[in-house]
């Protein structure tokens, strides 16, 4: 009896209630489950929820055991696998034990990706491993985080690529560069954007004003004050001449033109055609062919169906 109700505290819903000056936990009815004694408290993320108590912070779980004592200074989110915690002015990382894997020593650290994640030491950048091993020294001037295998790297004001190990296999000659999506990596070079793949060649040279990653095959780029997409071949599939776009998630795309907001499918037709005063900017767009619009100050969902029906669900 005791497991089977510490599985069901465990699965529930749980709240951030505050009572008085305190916080605790209740399930959405309101009964209360985690009695409020904390200073602070965030809601619950992977099994987790932040909580602080005397300027300290811990993570609990959702039988209200302390994971993590309430003793460090910051308490991240755990990705994959690990939170960073801040004591003393510097960095480290715990699991979901609250096992301290590596003690507070960086003056700064990100999030892992791809079983690395970004360090910093004296003002220079390198990668360590989940168990703390440094893999590439803390050399860069910065970086951002491994995508694809890659990382961007600066050295010298310049940015280049190394792979897992360290190695450099895009020296660092760009004036920016960001982390690679579906094989390919946007980069700037005298003031224009274009995109590399992972030997480093230019499949598209540096030519726009601005550009964005690739999503479902195509990359938003800028000319002219412009916005279009290209494919990876550097191919213009939409030419610029929208005043804005988002990215296609499920086959569509936002773009604003004259400002009003409709959505193109992946040949450039417009599916929904611009009437809308905003289409929101939310990851994805589409939900099962759902969108949210804004239309004479009124919010409501938008679906698109297969042959290109639009029906708007929102009543006066």
């Amino acid at each position: 009896m005791g497991l089977l109700l510490a599985s069901c505290q465990r699965n529930q819903e749980l709240i951030p209630y505050r009572k008085g000056d305190k916080w605790g936990f209740c399930t959405p009815d309101k009964k209360i489950v985690i009695t409020p004694k904390y200073d602070n408290a965030w809601h619950f993320y992977e099994g987790f929820a932040l909580v602080e108590l005397n300027g300290k912070w811990g993570l609990i779980d959702k039988t209200g055991n302390e994971i993590v004592p309430t003793r460090y200074d910051i308490v991240g989110v755990f990705h994959e696998g690990l939170a960073r915690v801040k004591l003393n002015r510097k960095w480290g990382f715990i699991d979901k034990n609250g096992k301290l894997i590596v003690p507070p020593m960086y003056d700064e650290a990100w999030l892992f990706q791809e079983g690395l994640v970004r360090v910093e030491l004296n003002g220079k950048v390198g990668f360590i491993d989940k168990i703390g091993k440094e893999i590439v020294t803390s050399k860069y001037d910065d970086a951002k985080d491994f995508y694809e295998g890659l990382a961007p790297v600066i050295l010298n004001d310049k940015w280049g690529f190394i792979d897992k190990t360290g190695n450099i296999i895009v020296p660092p000659w760009y004036d920016d560069a960001f982390s690679f999506h579906e094989g390919l990596a946007r980069v700037k070079l005298n003031g224009k954007w274009g995109f590399i793949d992972k030997t480093g060649k230019e499949i598209v040279t540096p030519k726009y004003d601005d550009a964005f990653s690739f999503h479902e095959g195509l990359a938003r780029v800028k000319l002219n004050d412009k916005w279009g997409f290209i494919d990876k071949t550097g191919k213009v599939i939409v030419p610029p001449w929208y005043d804005d776009v988002f990215g296609f998630h499920e086959g569509l795309a936002p773009v604003e033109l004259n400002g009003k907001w409709g959505f193109i499918d992946k040949t450039g037709k417009e599916i929904v055609p611009p009437k809308y005063d905003y289409a929101l900017y939310l990851k994805p767009y589409f939900q099962e062919g759902l969108a949210r619009v804004i239309l004479n100050e009124k919010e409501f969902y938008i679906k698109v169906f297969p042959d290109g029906k639009v029906v708007e669900y929102y009543e006066e």
